[in-house]
C-alpha cells in the first residue's frame, strides 16, 4: 500500500496519499481566490499539480467556506471528473449542496468521523477526524460564523496526517487535545504565511512560530509549511514565512529537515 506523500498543489491545497488513497486538502486550481474572475487576490505560482495529471481522487477535505479555501469552480471540475466524497465541517454541506447539486457530502461537528474510500461504508480504508480550530467563515456579508470550521485528522493504512486547515494558535489546547484523542501524527500541514498584522490575524491565522508550537504540541513526526507564497493576502513579504521558519526551527534546536517550507511542486514523505 505505500507510505504517505504529500505533493504541495499551491497555498492550502495538498494532495494526500496514503494507504491506497488519493486525498486533496482545500483545492484551489482557479486564478483568483474570490468569488469574482476579475478581482480578488490572484496567484503567483501555478498549481504544483496540473488538474488533468491528477490521480483518481477518493475525498477532497474542505476545512472552512473562505473563497482561498472553497473555490466552487474547482470543486465542480473535481466532482465532474473524479466524483470524490467531500468532508466538510457542519454548514459548509448546504453551500455545496446548493452549488454542485449531486455532491457527495458527509458533514460533522469536531471530533466527528467519517470512513473514506472505496469500501468506505465498512470503514475499510480510511477514516478522517473532524477537529477543531480557531478560526471564522463567511461567503457574504450575512453568514459570518454560520458554518462551522475546521482541521482534519486523516487515517490510513499508510500513515496518518494532520491538515491545520486555517487556525490561530491560541493557548495550544486544542492541539494538544488532538494529540490526546487521536494520535500522533506521521505528517502535520501547517499554516505558516498570511500572519501580518499580528494585532489582526493573531486570532486566526499562526505565524512561523506558532506554527512550529503545533509539531510540538501534536508531537507530530514531521511537518510540511504550507498557505504561504501563492496568493498574496496580508502584509509580510513573500518569502518572509520561510525565513522566519527557519528561525523559529532553531531557536527551538529542531532540525530544518522536520519541518519544511512546503514548495509548490514538491512531494515530501511522512515520518
Amino acid at each position: 500500500m505505500g507510505g504517505l506523500r504529500a505533493t504541495i498543489v499551491g497555498h492550502a491545497s495538498v494532495l494526500i496519499q496514503a494507504g491506497g488513497l488519493n486525498v486533496l486538502t482545500d483545492p484551489v486550481w482557479s486564478e483568483r481566490a474570490s468569488p469574482l474572475p476579475f478581482a480578488g487576490p490572484r496567484r503567483v505560482w501555478a498549481p504544483g499539480i496540473a488538474f488533468e495529471a491528477l490521480p483518481p481522487i477518493d475525498a477532497v477535505l474542505l476545512s472552512h467556506n473562505h473563497y482561498d479555501h472553497m473555490d466552487m469552480t474547482t470543486l465542480r471540475r473535481l466532482n465532474s471528473a473524479h466524483r470524490p466524497l467531500f468532508v466538510t465541517s457542519l454548514g459548509n454541506e448546504t453551500i455545496l449542496r446548493r452549488a454542485i447539486r449531486d455532491a457527495r457530502v458527509r458533514a460533522g461537528d469536531w471530533w466527528d468521523r467519517v470512513a473514506i474510500g472505496k469500501e468506505a461504508a465498512r470503514g475499510a480504508d480510511g477514516e478522517v477526524t473532524i477537529v477543531p480550530a480557531y478560526h471564522w467563515s463567511a461567503r457574504t456579508g450575512r453568514d459570518r460564523r454560520m458554518a462551522l470550521w475546521s482541521g482534519f485528522m486523516l487515517g490510513t493504512g499508510g500513515g496518518r496526517a494532520y491538515f491545520a486547515g486555517d487556525t490561530g494558535y491560541g493557548d495550544g489546547g486544542i492541539f494538544r487535545e488532538v494529540r490526546r484523542r487521536i494520535a500522533r501524527p506521521d505528517m502535520a500541514l501547517i499554516p505558516i504565511g498570511a500572519y501580518e498584522p499580528r494585532w489582526f490575524m493573531s486570532a486566526q491565522h499562526t505565524d512561523p512560530d506558532e506554527a512550529v508550537r503545533i509539531l510540538e504540541d501534536l508531537e507530530a513526526a514531521r511537518a510540511v509549511g504550507i498557505h504561504w507564497g501563492v496568493f498574496q493576502l496580508t502584509d509580510e513579504r513573500r518569502e518572509e514565512p520561510p525565513e522566519r521558519l527557519l528561525a523559529a526551527l532553531d531557536r527551538r534546536g529542531i532540525a530544518h529537515s522536520l519541518f519544511p517550507a512546503g514548495e509548490v511542486g514538491l512531494s515530501y514523505e511522512g515520518g
